[in-house]
C-alpha cells in the first residue's frame, strides 16, 4: 500500500514499515502550534490535522496522507523536544519516579475526507538517579524527542510500565491508525 507521510520521523517510517506500508515521505511546512497543558488533547490534534492539510494541499490525496504530533505532558506543562542537556535533564528529573501522559495526535486525508483523532498512554518512570540522567543525556537520545526520551530505545530502561498503547509513545499509534484508514476506505 502507498501512503504519504507527513513527517521525516525515521521512527514513524519504521512504525508504517513494521506493518508493511513504505511511505512516501514528504515533511509538513506548518508552523505547530502550542497551549497549555489542559489543552494538550487540543494541540495535539490541530498539529497532526494542520500537517496533514499542507501535505495533501501539496501532493494532492488520491493516497493517503498521514501525519501525527506527540507531546508529554506532566505537572499540566507540556514537555516538548528539549532545547539543550541542561533542559533534557531538568525533563527526565521531572519524570523520575512518575507517571505521564504521552498523547499523539493522528490525522488521516483520504480523497476529500479527513479524520483525526488522539490517543493517550500513560507511562511510569521508574526512580532515576542523576548518573543514570547524565548518562542517558550524553547518547544524544533525548535531544530530538518529546519529553527527552525514546522507549524504543535506551530510553526504555527508564520506563517502569505503561498503560496503552506502546507504539503511541514511539509517536505512532498503530491500531488507531488502522482503523482510521479502514474508515475512510484506504
Amino acid at each position: 500500500m502507498k501512503v504519504i507521510l507527513a513527517s521525516a520521523s525515521p521512527r514513524r517510517q519504521a512504525l508504517l514499515q513494521q506493518i508493511g506500508i513504505t511511505p512516501l515521505v514528504c515533511p509538513a511546512d506548518f508552523a505547530e502550534g502550542s497551549g497549555n497543558a489542559s489543552q494538550a488533547q487540543e494541540v495535539a490534534l490541530h498539529n497532526a490535522a494542520g500537517k496533514c492539510a499542507a501535505v495533501a494541499a501539496k501532493m494532492g490525496d488520491e493516497l493517503p496522507v498521514i501525519a501525527a504530533d506527540t507531546i508529554v505532558v506532566i505537572d499540566n506543562v507540556i514537555l516538548g523536544k528539549p532545547q539543550d542537556a541542561a533542559a533534557a535533564k531538568a525533563m527526565l528529573q521531572r519524570l523520575s519516579g512518575r507517571t505521564h501522559q504521552v498523547m499523539t495526535g493522528v490525522a488521516v486525508r483520504y480523497k476529500g475526507q479527513q479524520l483525526s483523532k488522539v490517543c493517550i498512554t500513560d507511562v511510569s518512570f521508574r526512580q532515576l538517579t542523576a548518573e543514570e540522567i547524565d548518562a542517558y543525556i550524553a547518547t544524544g537520545e533525548p535531544m530530538d524527542k518529546a519529553g527527552a526520551y525514546g522507549i524504543q530505545g535506551r530510553g526504555a530502561v527508564l520506563v517502569e510500565k505503561i498503560n496503552g498503547c506502546y507504539n503511541n509513545v514511539v509517536g505512532l499509534p498503530l491500531s488507531l491508525l488502522y482503523l482510521m484508514m479502514q474508515r475512510l476506505g484506504v
